[in-house]
């Protein structure tokens, strides 16, 4: 992330807090998405992938 990716949020309305917010939720949905992946965990029945439809 560069400083003009941080320019063009705050152009469109985010402040400082709403981007350091929301960087420490992208990163910690990065990292332990990595750490399962490690691991090998297995998904869960009830999580269903965005691109099928939800159950009926």
């Amino acid at each position: 992330m560069a400083e003009t990716d941080v320019q063009k949020l705050k152009e469109v309305g985010l402040n400082d807090q709403a981007i350091h917010d929301a960087t420490q939720v992208i990163s910690y949905f990065n990292y332990i998405n990595r750490v399962a992946d490690a691991l090998d965990v297995a998904k869960e029945d009830f999580v269903h992938e965005w691109e099928k439809s939800p159950p009926k």
